[in-house]
């Protein structure tokens, strides 16, 4: 059969999207308010490939509001898009332009987007007096990216399945799929793809971390706004990918393998082996917004499906509610969005095998369709209780950028939260803020006063000192200020409150007193998190300590600016080294991942507390008068509401001042004495000892602590009497 020589015979309103039925394609699609619907078919990606265009009939091939119809001798590979025709009539909503051909929200795979100009999508003339309530009739055909035809059965997963630990044993590592490899040092055959991350398969092994977040992985646009670095001339573009415009389809550029469909097998591929070194994927995923922006953005897929339908509008219906901050924000608790969001979630775990999903601004899937946010959210409940994300790890960014704050009370159930409060607290004790002990010792402890109340525990708390939005760790230390300069805004862009300290010279320096200083804090850093209930979250690169030059917000930066500069590692192996012994440490140690926050009185099984607070001298600390010195016993003793297993006691010690001070000791448990493990004071390798390679203490009544610095004593039967204490 010769393409073009198509029948749309009636076809099945479900599944929605493109499905293969064995002797074609079964085509559905949504759309509530138009009045006609044309399936556009394409024989390959090819601009110059043949195309069809077949008009679906009203009364056959059309259920309730789902469009549809079965195409013989179509097979994967091929492409698709449609032309939706209704009323246009912004100001009432209503969007519909049949010249702007449209994306099916369900594509499972595009076609190349790099030559995509958003400008010819527009579904009005720009230079018309009436802005976007005028209408064009430029067909954008030739323009469009296309939706692939995917066969999710042509894989062979070698009977891999998610693995999905529980989050208390997990140590998350957030990185970018092209970003980590891309550097021309990244040492790997396939830079800036899904299988470069198959290649730092044995990296992320010896590093310790179990589950890698990806930043957004789902189709962008990467050109979508012209914007130059004033420094070098050079297009800046989308390099975070928070802009989807596809939310089922990996990204192409992310794949080695260029042919029809080839980022999708890819992906696969990436999981597949990912899950066979016992490594976890999480995906970030944007349901809060879509690249096509405000009214003036361009029509490409929801808008010209039902605007009215998929986005939250302003009272004059001609404008969107931007809680989003990006000009648009999705309409999450529409009955008909909340499947869109469900079909979405399920493929992502039932076809791709993903272990779970970090919600950017997640706030917004708690808002009505009028922007209110709600008590009990459907969507956000629905994703809590679906049978098939029962085990999949789901974790809320509880804010957005309509003034919504909700960490500790994000609604839905059983979502863990990325807890910036933990965040602050633990840079602004290290930074040596006044008062902030007491916040401190919350934070290491759980954030129980965020998550107890409604039954959370404390690996709900994803405790992190970075992430991609932000300072490096490197730069936390070394810049008091932001420089943006290169994201072409003046240095506008960007937060100003980052709690940093650049220790008196601001940027790099060849003061090795100072460089001591600053690693020295990073090391606090790592180590607070590692001995911290909750779930730790390593930016990617920071356990090297890659550096942004102080940008803070690196979004248009797809260059060595984010990249991870591989050379750093062998720079830095000192904080490397220390980095994945803490990673180990903690995972050897089931006392730092209990799973129930501390009572801080006797258990049943405990002669002790499970946790006791000192200050300096041994006592019991005045919370409102605590300086900047801190210490903790922890019982490792078994309890039936505590650990798994018996562990260590441990007592550990923080001096976030500027001077050395010498700490009284907690008596150590039973016949056992106190060993140092950790003391970031001293340089590598002693700043960290290997298991069964703990120094004894000259005193078991006190143990001096660098300024800034950690000290970390574990108790242990050691046959042998105690050096005397002169």
């Amino acid at each position: 059969m010769a393409f073009g020589d198509f029948a749309a015979e009636r076809g099945k309103a479900l599944p929605m999207g493109a499905t293969l039925t064995g002797e074609g394609v079964n085509f559905s699609l949504f759309s509530r308010n138009a009045t006609s619907v044309t399936l556009i078919l394409f024989e390959s990606p090819a601009k110059d490939s043949p195309r069809c265009e077949i008009p679906l009939d009203k009364q056959r091939n059309k259920t309730g509001n789902m469009w549809h119809c079965h195409i013989r001798g179509i097979t994967a590979g091929a492409c698709y898009l449609y032309r939706v025709d209704g009323p246009y009539n912004p100001e009432k909503g209503l969007r519909f332009n049949p010249h702007k051909a449209l994306i099916d929200p369900y594509a499972k795979a595009m076609s190349d987007l790099s030559e995509w100009d958003f400008s010819k999508c527009l579904g009005f003339n720009p230079g018309d007096p009436g802005g976007d309530l005028s209408y064009s009739y430029e067909d954008d055909i030739a323009e469009q990216p296309r939706s692939i035809i995917i066969d999710d059965n042509d894989f062979d997963w070698q009977g891999d399945t998610p693995l999905n630990y529980p989050l208390r044993f997990s140590v998350l590592y957030e990185t970018h799929v092209k970003g980590l490899t891309a550097h021309p040092n990244s040492g790997v055959q396939h830079p800036g793809t899904y299988r470069g991350v198959i290649e730092k398969i044995p990296y992320f092994k010896d590093l310790g971390i179990t589950s890698l977040e990806f930043l957004p992985i789902q189709e962008f646009n990467e050109h979508e706004f012209p914007r130059i670095n004033p420094k070098t001339g050079e297009r800046l573009t989308n390099y975070w990918g928070y802009s989807t415009v596809a939310f089922f389809a990996p990204k192409g550029s992310y794949a080695a393998d260029r042919t029809p469909g080839g980022q999708v097998r890819e992906f696969k591929e990436m999981v597949r082996e990912l899950h066979k070194a016992g490594l976890e994927v999480i995906l970030d995923i944007v349901f809060n917004h879509t690249a096509e922006g405000n009214e003036q953005g361009p029509t490409f897929s929801f808008r010209g499906l039902d605007n009215s339908i998929y986005y939250i509008l302003n009272e004059n219906k001609r404008y969107y509610q931007n809680y989003s901050g990006c000009g648009n924000t999705v309409n999450c608790n529409h009955p008909v969005v909340r499947t869109f969001i469900l079909d979405c979630l399920r493929y992502w775990v039932m076809e791709m095998h993903v272990d779970g999903f970090r919600f950017d601004l997640g706030s917004i899937l708690g808002r009505d369709q009028l922007g209110r946010l709600m008590e009990n959210p459907p969507v956000l409940e629905r994703i809590a209780e679906d049978p098939i994300l029962s085990s999949t790890k789901i974790i809320a960014e509880a804010w957005d950028a309509g003034g919504a704050y909700q960490v500790g009370w994000f609604p839905g159930g059983r979502w863990a939260e990325w807890n910036d409060r933990y965040r602050d607290d633990i840079r602004r004790y290290w930074r040596s803020d006044p008062k902030e002990t007491r916040h401190f010792a919350t934070r290491i402890s759980g954030s129980s006063d965020l998550y107890l109340r409604d039954g959370r525990k404390p690996f709900h708390s994803i405790n992190f000192i970075t992430s991609h939005d932000g300072f490096t760790l490197k730069d936390l230390v070394s810049y008091n200020g932001k420089h943006n300069e290169d994201n072409g805004e003046e240095n506008r862009d960007g937060g100003d409150n980052n709690n940093s300290y650049n220790y008196d010279s601001e940027g790099p320096s060849d003061d090795p007193v100072l460089e001591t200083v600053r690693e020295r804090q990073l090391k606090n850093f790592f180590a607070t998190m590692m001995v911290s209930l909750g779930t730790p979250m390593i930016l990617g690169g920071d356990e090297f300590a890659r550096t942004q030059g102080g940008n803070n917000n690196a979004y248009c930066q797809d260059n060595k600016i984010s990249w991870h500069d591989w050379s750093l590692l062998e720079k830095n192996a000192g904080l490397y080294h220390f980095v994945k012994e803490m990673i180990a440490f903690r995972m050897r140690h089931p006392g730092f991942m209990r799973p129930e926050f501390y009572t801080g009185r006797e258990g049943n099984f405990n002669a002790i507390p499970d946790i006791s607070w000192f200050n300096e001298k041994g006592h019991i600390p005045n919370w409102d008068k605590i300086g900047y010195f801190l210490a903790l016993r922890l019982d490792g003793s078994k309890a039936e509401t505590l650990a798994d297993q018996d562990d260590n006691d441990f007592f550990i010690m923080f001096n976030a001042s500027h001077d050395i001070q010498a700490f009284t000791l907690a008596e150590a448990p039973g016949k056992k004495e106190w060993l140092r493990m950790v003391d970031t004071g001293l340089g590598s390798p002693n700043d960290i000892l290997p298991p069964g390679g703990e120094k004894p203490l000259p005193s078991q009544h006190t143990y001096p602590v660098k300024a800034r610095s950690i000290a970390i004593l574990i108790s242990k039967e050691t046959g042998h009497s105690q050096i005397p204490v002169n």
